[in-house]
């Protein structure tokens, strides 16, 4: 058997332009966050890399 994991104390660490930042899963298996999903879109695009994308070149690298 696993060991049990204990219950983390205290709020996580969040980036400062994602302060008050709060999701859950209701009841139906949806995602109820408080905050928009283009605000989060935008905050992910620019704050993280996509890793699938970084070995991908485009046409025109190519040809330099």
């Amino acid at each position: 058997m696993m060991p049990k994991k204990k219950p983390q104390k205290g709020e996580p660490e969040v980036h400062s332009d994602l302060k008050g930042f709060d999701i859950k899963i209701n009841e139906f298996g949806e995602l109820v966050t408080n905050f928009e999903i283009e605000r989060l879109n935008t905050f992910l695009n620019e704050n993280l890399t996509d890793k699938k994308l970084t070995d991908l070149h485009t046409p025109e690298e190519e040809e330099e």
